[in-house]
């Protein structure tokens, strides 16, 4: 069996097969200010007091801090629920999205079950759980009972082999992967990553690739824990490795497709507009004239990707004709990205510094785009519309690109700064 299906297994409490409908209890539930409100509303109409409010978690993170009056308002309607049903586990106050939070307050570990009110909770298969998302009204029923029904999805196991020069980040690794895929090409199904370049890649690079499995219509991105997951989580957690639940999957298990992905000579990839499917080579699209530029999100607005972006614009200054927003995953990000000294080298450099948050990845928050301009960004979609007008455009890439793009103005491959 493959590492879904013997977490699914061991909730069931017998043996899943590809295709079996299971009801099975979950381990940690998570909305936030953007999917609480309705997800409450519909709680509300058939029950009073949510199933295990430890096992609960809202965060604030798409409109932070609110603006406008119907963003205040679905945060009220959240505060008073939190209150009301005594959730502990609530992170309202700029902590950062949900993605990166839930993770760094030790909510997520290998072995689990996790649903959340947001499409890329599959972001926790970096750390060896069984994590998915799903819509709010769905949630209210998790708020409830505490229960999910599942679809037993299929595997695909994806192996990464290779080395890679500098300049290739996980990003690329997902957006080619994702490229070959097609957007519908792993529709409710498990995108299970191995290989030699996954063994030895950290967490958050993991949580990168986990995050963007959606992309391609998985269920869920999942990836056995190596050495650095298992010491985050113990050190996050307070848990021995003994302690925790982890699966790995048998080396004679069948998938329905096993793929291999040489990153060998491959350039930074870009995912053109408007489709995150519709990747190409930086080299087919260099010198693409560019408006804002930004560095975040719960894809990539982790420490390693504030790094890249610092040795980039250590010393320079971005063009005049586009704009650079920076916004950290988390407020833990944020201080030790002062620390490191990064948040000073971005302000010199010409960049607008956001509060951790989500923000213009969907157009909701500081820096959304108007009629025309460009942007390329470290975001996870790229579709029409969805960093404001219409008639935008996004481009997605790795952080490194992003910043160099920033200080040509035009889309630029770093090795030639």
């Amino acid at each position: 069996m493959n590492i879904t299906e013997k977490i699914l297994s061991k909730k069931a409490g017998h043996e899943v097969v590809p295709g079996e409908i299971i009801e099975i209890e979950v381990d940690l539930a998570m909305s936030h200010d953007g999917t609480s409100p309705p997800a409450i509303k519909t709680f509300e109409k058939i029950a009073d007091k949510v199933w295990d409010s430890e096992k609960i978690a809202i965060v604030f993170d798409h409109n932070i801090p609110a603006n406008t009056i119907g963003s205040a308002e679905f945060q009220k309607v959240c505060r008073d629920f939190i209150k009301e049903q005594g959730i502990s586990k609530n992170y309202i106050h700029g902590e950062g999205i949900c993605h990166q939070v839930l993770p760094e307050m030790g909510l997520v570990e290998p072995g689990k079950v996790i649903v959340g009110a947001d499409s890329h909770t599959c972001t926790y298969g970096a750390f060896g759980a069984f994590s998915t998302g799903m819509g709010a009204t769905d949630l209210a029923m998790v708020y409830a009972t505490g229960k999910n029904w599942f679809m037993v999805p299929e595997a695909n196991k994806m192996e990464v082999i290779g080395n890679a020069d500098e300049y290739i980040a996980p990003k690329d690794i997902i957006l080619n992967i994702i490229g070959d895929m097609g957007i519908a090409g792993a529709t409710y199904q498990t995108a299970e990553f191995c290989g030699e370049v996954i063994e030895n890649m950290g967490v958050e690079g993991r949580a990168t690739m986990c995050n963007m499995a959606i992309e391609m219509g998985a269920k869920n991105g999942i990836m056995e824990p190596n050495s650095d997951v298992i010491n985050y989580v113990c050190k996050r957690t307070g848990k021995t490795e003994s302690q925790l639940d982890i699966v790995k999957s048998d080396k004679d298990t069948p998938y329905k497709r096993e793929l291999t992905y040489d990153i060998t000579d491959m350039e930074p990839q870009i995912a053109c507009p408007n489709d995150v499917d519709n990747v190409k080579d930086i080299s087919k699209v260099e010198g693409t004239a560019i408006d804002q530029c930004l560095i975040g999100s719960c894809t990539n607005g982790r420490l390693s990707d504030l790094k890249d972006a610092y040795e980039i614009l250590k010393g320079k200054e971005i063009n005049n004709d586009v704009r650079l927003l920076i916004l950290p995953a988390s407020k833990e990000i944020y201080k030790q990205a002062m620390d490191l000294g990064y948040i000073e080298t971005f302000l010199d450099a010409g960049a607008i510094i956001c509060n951790p948050g989500c923000g213009p990845c969907l157009g909701g928050h500081m820096g959304v785009l108007s009629e025309g301009e460009v942007c390329i960004s470290t975001t996870n979609r790229n579709f029409k519309g969805r960093m404001g007008d219409p008639k935008s455009q996004v481009y997605l890439s790795n952080a490194k690109v992003v910043a160099a793009s920033a200080i040509e103005g035009v889309i630029t491959h770093p090795k030639d700064l």
